[in-house]
């Protein structure tokens, strides 16, 4: 970290204005891992004196590690780097702030096709990652977009705020979903992207986030543009949170996990339950869930399926048998069921016009 003194707006004042402001600067932060540079308030009048004032020294140095500590919840500098790494390209989606109104910025990991140009008009993806709305990282699709953008699609994997970084409850994890959608359509000339072919995929909590974007309405980030569509046109779903309330017929949800979900939403959790807002035409989905899944059971899956399917839409939901939660994601055992899953997502993707099938002899190859 480095800082940089500048002139203050003050400093053009009339002569006498202020007593010795000469001297005042505005005390910049610049952090090598973060494009933006940020003041901090409140501007002091640092004069040589003053800085040699071992009191005053001790003051600006908390006020630099406070402010520091503000960038380390807006950004993840090590997800940053790998995304960076292994070929993204880096876009902020959204300038927002966390639950004391600091400020916020969201980034988008975008992997393009090899071959691919501005003039495109490709299906694209974008990823949200689980962590129960409190943690998580987009390195979790990372593997899903190198694969998905080796076959054609602009594939993305977003930040979103959560609570552990951000103090955010899952309503703003939503909206932020919302707002990564919007943003592909309102950048699709930039992005070489088809708006009618944006589909959302998530894992978990980020399931639900991808969920929320296609069957429930609201939850908007006041001040968007909201002619400009935040509902994908299909959705890839990796063992999902999509029942949050309880359902007639249905098992009870388990005591534990209920108390305090409202708290977590931010709401009433039938608000935020995507099997209770289920309509005609939604998009298109395809549901992975594990039959052994102790943390979101695979009968929420079926509960979902059926009120899709029973709603006209389409979804397949595949289970795996004796496979708990997080199954799916690569890095897992063998990588067997991130390459099944991957492979099915593929399919999915070809059925409904995203992807270009393949032969036989030219099947892509899953990258490691």
């Amino acid at each position: 970290m480095v800082t940089r003194n500048e002139k203050h707006p003050s400093e053009s004042m009339k002569p006498g204005a202020i007593a010795k402001t000469t001297a005042l600067r505005v005390i910049r932060v610049v952090h090598p891992d973060y494009p933006l540079s940020w003041r901090m308030p409140p501007y002091l009048p640092l004069e040589p004196s003053m800085i040699s004032s071992p009191r005053i020294a001790v003051r600006i140095l908390i006020a630099l590690v406070a402010v520091g500590s503000t960038l380390s919840q807006a950004q993840d500098p090590q997800t940053q780097r790998k995304m960076g790494g292994a070929g993204a390209v880096v876009e902020t989606y959204k300038a927002t702030e966390d639950a004391t109104g600091n400020p916020v910025q969201l980034n988008a990991y975008v992997f393009y096709p090899a071959d691919h140009q501005p003039n495109d008009r490709r299906a694209a993806i974008v990823f949200f990652f689980g962590g129960g709305w409190k943690s998580g990282t987009p390195s979790q699709f990372l593997e899903h977009c190198r694969y998905l953008s080796s076959r054609g699609m602009v594939a993305i994997t977003a930040d979103y705020r959560v609570l552990g970084r951000q103090g955010t409850k899952a309503l703003k994890c939503v909206a932020d979903g919302k707002s990564a959608v919007r943003w592909v359509r309102k950048n699709a000339d930039r992005l070489g992207v088809d708006v009618n072919r944006v589909a959302a995929g998530g894992g978990s909590a980020g399931g639900h986030v991808a969920a929320c974007t296609g069957v429930i309405e609201g939850f908007e980030e006041p001040g968007e543009d909201l002619t400009v569509s935040s509902r994908p046109d299909a959705m890839a779903l990796f063992n999902p949170a999509v029942v949050l309330a309880a359902i007639n017929g249905r098992p009870p949800l388990d005591p534990e996990k209920v108390d305090g979900l409202e708290d977590r939403m931010g709401t009433s959790p039938k608000k935020l339950s995507p099997v209770h807002h289920v309509g005609k035409n939604a998009p298109p989905t395809i549901l992975f869930h594990g039959r052994a899944d102790d943390t979101v059971p695979y009968w929420t899956a079926e509960a979902f399926r059926d009120a899709m399917v029973g709603s006209g839409n389409r979804c397949e939901l595949i289970g795996f048998d004796g496979q708990g939660h997080g199954f799916f994601n690569h890095g897992r055992g063998n990588n067997e069921n991130y390459e099944k899953t991957i492979r099915e997502l593929d399919r999915f993707l070809v059925s409904i016009g995203f992807l270009s099938p393949q032969s036989p002899d030219e099947t892509s190859p899953i990258p490691n």
